[in-house]
């Protein structure tokens, strides 16, 4: 049992870290919030006084605001179910006996440790590049015309670019849950004549409904906030500007550091949304 003491001692211990931690998350916060009531233009002026709400009002009624969230929401939703249907069916795979396991779950895990903005450039100059691309000369073998990816299905196409960065990490983590599974249970429902597809929908998909939803959580808190991807492929054209996207290009493309910063404080607020709701998905999972 810990005493009195030693329990003050080691928060004591703990109260730098906690200081520095709050620091780095507040600051910035503090920071954005300020500058979100200013009208602040860099290069234009500079500091030119308060704006007061001007700055959010601006920034929700704007044209690009709405379908910024639209692209945004398509982009985490479209994601969330290729990652998690094929990360599903690819821990499957993996959890079978076969020649060179090792090495075959390596090269599936490896996708997850390329950078987003070198991830972005093969898939756009290696795959989808309409003259040279992978895809155009499979295409063409099959004599159909190649498909300008980045312009005739742009949504789609960065949708496909995220997924094989991020499906590495939900077959990760539920490959390890389905490795948790107790084996008996399956060999007793094989041996009790249970189909294939029963075991699985009676067995090992409700085993995984936790690690299911710890990988949409751990996603989509990180798919909120897409930016490389985007800026690589399209720029933000043909329909791709999310949220965080449309905040850099008022930000710096605009000068306009009150606008971005008020864009800023919605992103923190639609995260917020999102992250409460999702928390309570994860906790009815993990309570069950």
């Amino acid at each position: 049992m810990a005493t009195q003491q030693s329990r003050s001692a080691a928060r004591i211990m703990l109260a730098p870290a906690v200081i520095l931690l709050l620091g780095w998350m507040l600051v910035p916060l503090t920071m954005t919030l300020y500058f979100s009531f200013k009208k602040y233009l860099p290069l234009r002026g500079g500091d030119l006084g308060w704006a007061g709400f001007d700055n959010y009002v601006r920034f929700v009624t704007s044209s690009a605001f709405w379908p910024s969230i639209q692209s945004t929401l398509i982009i985490v939703i479209g994601v969330l179910l290729i990652t998690v249907v094929l990360g599903v069916l690819l821990a499957q795979l993996l959890d079978q006996p076969m020649w060179g396991q090792g090495i075959v779950r390596i090269l599936v895990i490896a996708p997850f440790f390329v950078m987003p903005t070198v991830s972005a450039l093969v898939w756009k100059n290696m795959f989808m590049d309409p003259v040279n691309g992978l895809l155009a000369h499979l295409w063409k073998f099959f004599g159909a015309q190649p498909v300008e990816w980045l312009s005739d299905a742009p949504l789609f196409s960065i949708i496909m670019i995220v997924s094989w960065q991020w499906l590495p990490f939900a077959t990760l983590i539920l490959l390890t849950a389905i490795q948790s599974l107790d084996s008996e249970q399956l060999e007793a429902a094989e041996m009790d004549g249970a189909p294939v597809l029963a075991r699985f929908g009676y067995i090992v998909l409700p085993h995984l409904s936790r690690a299911i939803a710890i990988v949409i959580l751990i996603q989509t808190i990180f798919l909120l906030s897409i930016f490389a991807e985007i800026f690589v492929t399209t720029g933000g054209a043909f329909g791709t500007r999310t949220l965080t996207y449309l905040i850099f290009q008022r930000v710096l493309e605009s000068q306009n550091v009150g606008l971005g910063s008020a864009g800023g404080v919605y992103a923190i607020v639609l995260a917020n949304i999102v992250a409460y709701f999702l928390m309570r998905i994860v906790g009815k999972n993990l309570d069950a």
